[in-house]
């Protein structure tokens, strides 16, 4: 059995990692490992053309984790000419010492329960382990900061996700989550047809997250090792939640046990034997969705998604419709100091969907209605997998 909470055992785990790093990717230069999924998009001019600041003013933002997907200054904040990065935090002095130079900030703290205690600080990115995610948010959100954090939005918990929800309402501050389909090329033009109404109801849709780990890459305590896979769905979820802003009302999921040594269940603490599974879902319009996501199937990896409505659909960026679609399709202009980025190119577009939410006081497009119901649909489905795909029904949640 691993130990979660031996510092031994992370660093078995570091290595372990390691080996997987060299399986399904490769390490570049500045050692920064190249995981699926995590391919960056080049800027061209046509990125920053027509952009005009909403305000003069610079949030003072606050960013902690600096992990092995080094993902604290991954989304641009430090470069955006409306933030100060004014404090960073990890819990490793060499990491929080490595993010501080990224963010180009003096003030350190060692860790975030420190941190959110700075006044000064308004806002706070939380690029921390996953189990932590919900926890370290309504830290942040109690005093009285505006929070974004990584996916997912809880970890494997229905009661954090009514915490979260509750936080965030009680707070009456902005929270958003990262999550990057939502700023793919093709799923923010399906999300513009289908706000024209160019899809009709949607009556299916797919989204994929295969991301091959024959070894766990290393994480904090390792919560990585044995990850059920619906446990971190949104990247697939976003293919329906991200293109419409619906929800998953009931599932039911099959998974298969798996061959990998991490992916039996008397190897890792949720007691999780599925490398893959496969959720079938349906939506709050009535109709349908095919959600997978798969740690033990080598080949072909990413986020990926495919939509069908009533009046049209979509692969890619090839739509097929009754119509021509009139929505504009292009995403909208960035800070020329601002980068695309990771994750198919929206790494930047979340970090100034962030900025600027903050600074127009509205809510953020990955509100935590969006984040939750990305999230708890693959919580119940694990469930569901567990139970031979019995049909489940979800929790639901809406802006207030």
């Amino acid at each position: 059995m691993y130990d979660p909470t031996s510092r031994r055992s992370f660093l078995k785990s570091a290595a372990l990692g390691a080996a997987a790093l060299a399986a399904g990717s490769a390490v570049g230069a500045d050692d920064k490992p190249k995981i699926q999924g995590f391919e960056e998009k080049k800027p061209g001019p046509e990125v920053a053309k027509g952009w005009q600041p909403v305000s003069d003013r610079k949030i003072r933002m606050g960013i902690v984790g600096f992990g092995v997907c080094q993902f604290g200054p991954a989304f641009g904040l430090q470069n955006h000419p409306n933030v100060e990065v004014v404090a960073v935090s990890d819990l490793f002095p060499d990491r929080c010492q490595a993010l501080a130079a990224a963010c180009k900030c003096k003030k350190t703290y060692p860790s975030l329960e420190e941190m959110v205690k700075d006044d000064s600080i308004e806002a706070v990115f939380c690029a921390t382990d996953a189990p932590g995610h919900c926890r370290h948010a309504i830290d942040v959100l109690k005093h009285g900061k505006h929070v974004a954090t990584a996916v997912p939005a809880v970890f494997g918990s229905l009661e954090q996700a009514e915490q979260l929800y509750e936080a965030v309402k009680a707070s009456g501050l902005n929270y958003m989550l990262f999550e990057t389909s939502c700023f793919h090329d093709d799923l923010y033009a399906m999300r513009q047809i289908y706000q024209t109404g160019e899809f009709g109801k949607m009556v299916y849709s797919e989204g994929e997250y295969f991301h091959y780990m024959s070894e766990p890459i290393p994480s904090y305590k390792e919560w990585r090792v044995g990850l059920p896979p619906q446990y971190y769905p949104t990247h697939s979820n976003a293919y329906y939640v991200g293109v419409t802003g619906g929800s998953f009302t009931e599932v039911s999921c099959m998974g298969m046990p798996s061959i990998i040594g991490h992916l039996q269940p008397k190897n890792n603490v949720y007691q999780n034997p599925f490398g893959s599974e496969i959720a079938l879902f349906r939506t709050s319009e009535g109709g349908m969705s095919r959600m997978a996501v798969s740690w033990d199937t080598p080949g072909h990896g990413g986020e990926v998604g495919r939509v069908r409505g009533e009046k049209g659909s979509m692969t890619g960026m090839n739509f097929d419709g009754i119509v021509k679609p009139t929505a504009n399709l292009a995403k909208p202009p960035l800070p020329p100091t601002v980068d695309p980025g990771g994750h198919g190119g929206s790494h930047g577009y979340l970090g100034n969907e962030f900025v600027t939410s903050i600074l127009e006081k509205r809510t953020p497009l990955v509100n935590v209605a969006w984040a939750l119901n990305m999230t708890v649909g693959g919580i119940v489905a694990h469930q569901s997998a567990l139970k031979n795909g019995e049909l489940m029904k979800i929790p639901q949640y809406r802006m207030w």
